[in-house]
């Protein structure tokens, strides 16, 4: 299969959303995007550094909560509110990764997990601060420029230039010496560590870079909805995107994005009509791990391999 074609292919129809689609597929379109940023975030540690997080979504609702409390409470400017939202959050995801990355494999996913529950208990027991069950409500979007992105054309262009700038800074990240280092740590911890390398502190700089990432989809997600809860830091989240990851293919650039399109897409048309739509992504993703254990983009790629040899 021809990357670069399937990458302009795959590029000109998120250029064409907007002139061939109404305001409901936009809408749909930025937040595929958003979802798109977030896995790309968690695949660096699962797919590359090969540590596997339940806990993402509290970098993505503490940076969506920053964002709401800076604008609403002390009356920041958008500006203002999104490099301190960045740096807070990106902070508090070094603290949990110095913490979660003293234990490895189950150890770690469990700590994720507790850290991350940590925050989504805050989220709605702090009432006084973050609006409890009732969230945060009347954040505004920002005007780069001067240019009003109250609507849903302009916001998706918006998002897909922080998409594209995202996934183009990661694609340079895993191709370079550094994400070779990530690579070896999740192959070859041992050998790395006789080589003189510091697999903690690379481990650690992924993990912070990851929350970097996921901190970025929460500032995009919060400026989308103008809204906030807790259940943005839930579980079920961090459960989500863990599945986009792994349903796309973990440790792929493409992957988190296939997988992305594939939770957004069922969780906005299954959930009209099935009440308990989670149960129909868990089957979906059953039946992917049976067919596709790599996930779908390795196997349409081993698929089409396949299908070009015997027609040669």
């Amino acid at each position: 299969m021809n990357r670069k074609l399937l990458l302009i292919s795959f590029a000109a129809m998120l250029v064409a959303l907007p002139f061939v689609s109404n305001e409901y597929y936009v809408n749909l379109g930025s937040q595929v995007l958003i979802a798109v940023v977030f896995a790309s975030s968690l695949n660096l540690l699962v797919g590359y550094a090969g540590l596997t997080s339940l806990g993402h979504a509290a970098y993505l609702g503490l940076s969506a909560y920053l964002a709401g409390l800076l604008s609403l409470k002390l009356g920041l400017g958008h500006v203002s509110t999104a490099v301190l939202s960045l740096l807070i959050t990106t902070v508090i995801g070094g603290a949990f990764g110095w913490i979660a990355l003293r234990a490895s494999g189950l150890s770690f996913l469990m700590l994720t997990l507790a850290l991350s529950q940590v925050v989504w208990g805050l989220g709605y027991r702090w009432t006084s601060v973050t609006g409890g069950d009732n969230g945060l409500s009347g954040i505004t979007r920002p005007a780069p420029f001067g240019i009003s992105l109250e609507q849903s054309d302009a916001y998706y262009w918006f998002v897909l230039l922080i998409a594209l700038a995202a996934a183009y800074i990661i694609a340079r990240l895993v191709h370079s010496p550094f994400g070779a280092s990530i690579r070896g740590t999740k192959d070859q911890a041992r050998r790395m560590n006789s080589l003189g390398y510091n697999v903690w502190l690379i481990q650690w700089t992924t993990f912070v870079v990851a929350s970097f990432f996921a901190a970025v989809a929460g500032l995009l997600y919060v400026y989308f909805h103008q809204y906030v809860h807790p259940s943005v830091l839930s579980i079920t989240a961090s459960a989500e995107v863990l599945l986009s990851v792994i349903a796309g293919g973990a440790g792929t650039l493409l992957g988190p994005a296939i997988g992305s399109f594939l939770v957004v897409m069922l969780k906005n048309y299954a959930s009209g009509y099935i009440e308990r739509w989670s149960m129909l992504l868990g089957i979906v993703f059953v039946f992917i791990v049976l067919v596709m254990p790599h996930g779908i983009g390795p196997g349409l790629q081993g698929m089409w391999n396949r299908f070009a040899k015997e027609k040669t």
